[in-house]
C-alpha cells in the first residue's frame, strides 16, 4: 500500500536523513558536506527530491575535470569552496525559496567508488508580520510562521519579548498564528518563533527573530465594521438572558451598554472587554451579572456571547462588538426587563409591574389566573403598572397573577406573583409537626396523674386512721406490721369510710392491682 506524501516524508524524516536545517526564505543557506580524507580525481553530484516529489533530480555536479549544473539548479546556488578538490569541503550555498523544501543528497564518489553519501532534510521557514510596517496602536499585530515540508515539524511556538510564551494555533494551509489585539507601544520588540523538527525530541529548536516596532504616533481606526440586524426582545429580571454576538470567529470582544430609558442617547459605556490571544479580561461594575457563554459557544476559539442575569434596570442597549485581524462585527440588541413585586398595606396588597427600555414597549397587563375575574389596573408611574387585592386574601383572590409585557414587534414576556391564602387557614401543612410535641406531653401527663392519685390516697388514710387504728389492735397480738400480712386485715369487715392498700412490692404494677381489688371490695 501506497503511503500518503506526508506520511512518506515523516517516514523518511525518521529513518533515512542525516540531519534536518531550518533555513529562512531568502536567506544564505550552506548545506554541509565535507570528508577532508578524500583528495584528488573525486566526483560529487547534489541530487534534491521536492517535498511532493517522487524522483530525485540533480542539482550540481563535477569530478576532476568538469562542473555541470543540473535541471534543479539555482542561479544563486554554488560550491561553498571553490577548491573543494584540495580541501574536502563540497558544501553547497544557495538562497532557498518555499518551494525548495525537500531532501539534499550530497554523494562522494573515487575512482567509481561510493565514498560517502549525506542526505539533508531541508525546511523551509517563512514568517509574515501583518499588518506591514508601520504597524499602528490599538491594531491586531498577527504573526504567521510556515514551513515547508510542513510534515518535517513537530511544532511551532512563539514568545514575547523577555521569553514570554504566547498563545498560538496552527491554521491549514496558512501556518502557525500568534495574534496581539490592541497593540500597545511597550508591545514592540523582538519576537522569537521557534521551530520543533520531527525526530529528536532532545534537540534544541530553530530559533527566528521577528522585529516588531510599534508606531507612536498613530492609532488605528476600525471603519470596516459590519452591523448585523437590530435584535428587539425582553426578558424576566433576574433570570439568565443570552445576548448574541456576531457569528465570527473573532480575536477580541467588547460589550458596550447604553442605560434604559435614557433621555439623551450618550455614548455607550463599555461593561465587558475580553481578548483571547492574551487571555485577559477587563470588567466593571456592571460586569458583575454578566459572563461569557459557554457551548456551543466558546470564547478562548474565538465564539463569543454573553450571559446576563439583569436587574429591573438593567434593560437599555447592548452591543457585542467582534474584532477579526482589522475588520469589526457589531449585533446590537434592545431590551426590556420585567419584575413583579408584592406590597402589603393595612387594608390591602397591591401588585407592582415594572419594566425598562419603554421605547419598544406596546402594552403591560395583569390578569387573574380565573379568566372571568377582571382586574383593575392602574398606572403608578412610566415602566410601572399595578392592581391592588382587598384584605384578607380569601379562596376567592389566592392564586395566580400574571404581568404581561407586549413589546411593538408582538414578542411578549411574562411574569406570575402568586398569591396564597393567611397562614392560619392552612393549619394542617403544619400539623404533622406538632404530633411529635403531643406525644412528649402524654409522657409528662400520666405521671403526674399517678402523683395526684397517691396524693389523694394519703389524704383518704388520713381522714381514716382511727378506723384503721381500731383495726391493727384486733390483730398486735399475731402481726407486728400490717404490712406482712395484709390479706388477714381484709378478711375482717372493713369500719365505714376505711380503705387498705397492699404495698408490698411483687412487680411494676403492683400498687394499681391493690388499688382496683379496694374498689371491687367497697363496691
Amino acid at each position: 500500500m501506497k503511503l500518503p506524501q506526508c506520511a512518506r516524508v515523516r517516514q523518511f524524516v525518521m529513518c533515512c536523513r542525516d540531519e534536518v536545517l531550518v533555513a529562512r526564505e531568502d536567506e544564505p543557506t550552506t548545506l554541509i558536506c565535507a570528508d577532508k580524507t578524500v583528495r584528488g580525481a573525486v566526483a560529487i553530484n547534489w541530487m534534491q527530491k521536492l517535498s511532493g516529489a517522487d524522483e530525485w533530480k540533480l542539482v550540481l555536479s563535477a569530478n576532476e575535470r568538469t562542473e555541470l549544473s543540473g535541471g534543479a539548479s539555482k542561479a544563486s546556488m554554488r560550491w561553498t569552496d571553490p577548491n573543494f578538490r584540495d580541501t574536502g569541503v563540497f558544501s553547497l550555498f544557495f538562497l532557498p525559496k518555499m518551494k525548495d523544501g525537500g531532501f539534499y543528497s550530497c554523494l562522494i564518489k573515487q575512482q567509481e567508488r561510493k565514498v560517502k553519501e549525506r542526505i539533508i532534510l531541508l525546511v523551509i521557514f517563512k514568517v509574515t508580520v501583518v499588518p506591514a510596517a508601520p504597524i499602528l496602536q490599538l491594531s491586531t499585530l498577527a504573526l504567521i510562521a510556515s514551513v515547508n515540508p510542513d510534515s518535517a515539524v513537530a511544532k511551532i511556538t512563539w514568545e514575547a519579548p523577555g521569553g514570554i510564551s504566547m498563545k498560538s494555533e496552527r491554521k491549514p494551509n496558512t501556518g502557525t498564528v500568534a495574534k496581539l489585539p490592541l497593540l500597545q507601544i511597550s508591545d514592540g520588540g523582538a519576537y522569537v518563533c521557534l521551530v520543533h523538527p520531527q525526530g529528536d525530541s532532545s534537540r534544541a529548536p530553530f530559533p527566528f527573530n521577528v522585529d516588531v516596532t510599534v508606531d507612536a504616533d498613530n492609532v488605528a481606526s476600525f471603519t470596516n465594521i459590519t452591523h448585523a440586524p437590530l435584535i428587539s426582545t425582553a426578558t424576566q429580571a433576574h433570570t439568565s438572558f443570552t445576548l448574541t454576538c456576531p457569528a465570527v470567529q473573532g480575536d477580541y470582544v467588547l460589550l458596550h451598554w447604553q442605560p434604559p430609558d435614557a433621555r439623551k442617547r450618550t455614548n455607550m459605556k463599555l461593561v465587558y472587554q475580553y481578548d483571547r490571544w492574551r487571555g485577559s479580561t477587563l470588567l466593571t461594575e456592571q460586569s458583575k451579572k454578566l459572563q461569557l457563554a459557554g457551548p456551543p459557544y466558546n470564547a478562548e476559539a474565538g465564539s463569543f456571547s454573553f450571559l446576563l442575569t439583569p436587574g429591573w434596570k438593567d434593560g437599555g442597549l447592548y452591543a457585542c462588538d467582534v474584532f477579526l485581524n482589522s475588520v469589526a462585527f457589531s449585533q446590537r440588541t434592545r431590551l426590556s426587563v420585567l419584575k413583579v413585586k408584592a406590597t402589603y398595606s393595612s387594608s390591602k396588597l397591591q401588585l407592582g409591574c415594572l419594566y425598562s427600555e419603554l421605547s419598544q414597549v406596546q402594552s403591560a397587563k395583569w390578569t387573574y389566573q380565573n379568566k372571568s375575574h377582571q382586574l383593575h389596573s392602574e398606572t403608578s408611574g412610566l415602566g410601572s403598572i399595578s392592581t391592588s387585592l382587598p384584605l384578607p386574601i380569601t379562596s376567592d383572590t389566592a392564586g395566580n397573577y400574571t404581568c404581561t409585557l407586549q413589546l411593538k414587534n408582538g414578542q411578549t414576556v411574562q411574569a406570575t406573583q402568586a398569591v396564597t391564602l393567611p397562614h392560619e387557614e392552612s393549619v394542617s401543612v403544619t400539623t404533622p409537626s406538632q404530633l411529635p410535641s403531643l406525644s412528649a406531653l402524654l409522657l409528662l401527663v400520666v405521671p403526674l396523674v399517678a402523683a395526684a392519685v397517691c396524693v389523694l390516697l394519703w389524704r383518704q388514710k388520713h381522714i381514716s386512721d382511727r378506723s384503721i387504728e381500731q383495726s391493727l389492735s384486733v390483730h398486735s397480738g399475731e402481726a407486728e406490721n400490717i404490712y406482712e400480712n395484709p390479706e388477714d386485715i381484709r378478711q375482717q369487715a372493713p369500719p365505714e369510710g376505711s380503705v387498705y392498700m397492699d404495698l408490698k412490692p411483687r412487680g411494676e404494677d403492683d400498687v394499681y392491682e391493690e388499688l382496683e381489688r379496694c374498689e371491687r371490695c367497697q363496691s
